[in-house]
């Protein structure tokens, strides 16, 4: 199998980030079809461990592994168990983490995952292929979970429409395919002036909601605070506003920022932690012009960036999101 065809978003302004050097280890925690992988393994002699919980990106992360032997390694499973599973390999300590949030362009555009609202497939959506699908969300739950579901982690505010449309169909007959509920919701939601298809909140919504994809960022952050020792460095991409909320609310808090307890409140005030994060750059960066006319996928892509202080990692989640 050849190197990946696609390039990564933002690739430039991640190895910026990473800075890779020789000798150092780097996880590519989203793996996906491995473009930030190949880039890291190329500007360095260093290690790079994959990790994608994707199986069919696994499977195709192999002839990395034999192109880079001994520099490469791409592991099954979730970044947010990514101390778990490096820790399996006698890994405790790297020097740069890179995620990037969000559908892989290889699960896009495979209708067979379920996960475009352009192409015909099963309702699917699972980016592990295991635990509920999104068939199952859609048929099964109460329509005030669903209308709460699509609000919440879509951001459409026709939700209760949706979902009431959702129900009366189902009722006649199951829901299985992308094109019946992408047809259904194009119904009773109006086409926005941007041009955006009306069925895109909706399909986020499930997707985020099925692959848990909120809790698994929690999770991954925490896990690469307690991975990158002193001077290391993190680099999120993430597409969406909820993604970026997370990450931007994790590293300010992490950083020393977050609102300290009013000197009127009664009882004593607890320290808060030494920063475990240095912030990089002036907050978070886009891709170019140049990059989003050849890429329209990388519009809303947002970058945010850290390094590693010597402080010892926090304790407990901090959540970034939404309550």
């Amino acid at each position: 199998m050849s190197a990946p065809a696609h390039t990564p978003v933002m690739l430039r302004q991640v190895l910026e980030v990473l800075a890779p050097r020789d000798g150092a280890i780097y996880v590519d925690a989203t793996f996906g079809a491995g473009g930030y992988s190949e880039a890291v393994l190329k500007a360095a002699r260093c290690t790079v461990w994959g990790i994608d919980r994707d199986p069919d990106a696994v499977r195709s992360g192999t002839h990395m592994e034999r192109r880079y032997p001994g520099r490469f390694t791409v592991i099954h499973g979730r970044y947010g168990d990514m101390t778990g599973l490096l820790g399996g390999v006698g890994v405790d300590r790297v020097d740069g983490v890179a995620l990037d949030l969000g559908l892989s362009s290889m699960q896009l555009d495979a209708p067979a995952r379920g996960f475009s609202f352009q192409a015909d497939g099963p309702l699917d959506m699972r980016m592990d292929k295991v635990g509920r699908t999104a068939a199952d969300v859609v048929n099964h739950s109460g329509e005030k979970e669903l209308a709460d579901i699509i609000y919440r982690y879509g951001g459409e505010r026709a939700s209760r429409r949706v979902a009431r449309a959702i129900v009366e169909a189902r009722a006649e007959a199951p829901i299985t395919r992308t094109r019946q509920l992408a047809d259904l919701v194009r119904r009773v939601v109006t086409r926005s002036r941007d041009g955006i298809d009306p069925a895109t909140r909706t399909f986020q919504a499930l997707r985020i909601y099925v692959n848990d994809e909120l809790g698994e960022l929690d999770r991954g952050l925490s896990a690469a605070e307690t991975l990158l020792g002193p001077g290391g460095r993190l680099a999120v991409v993430s597409f969406h506003s909820l993604e970026d909320r997370t990450v931007k609310d994790f590293l300010r808090i992490r950083g020393g920022a977050a609102p300290r307890p009013s000197r009127h409140v009664p009882g004593p005030a607890e320290a808060p932690p030494p920063p475990s994060f240095l912030l990089l750059g002036r907050g978070v960066a886009k891709p170019s012009a140049d990059e989003i006319a050849a890429n329209p996928r990388a519009r809303s892509a947002r970058l945010r960036a850290a390094e590693r202080t010597a402080g010892p990692p926090w304790t407990g989640a901090m959540r970034g999101g939404p309550a």
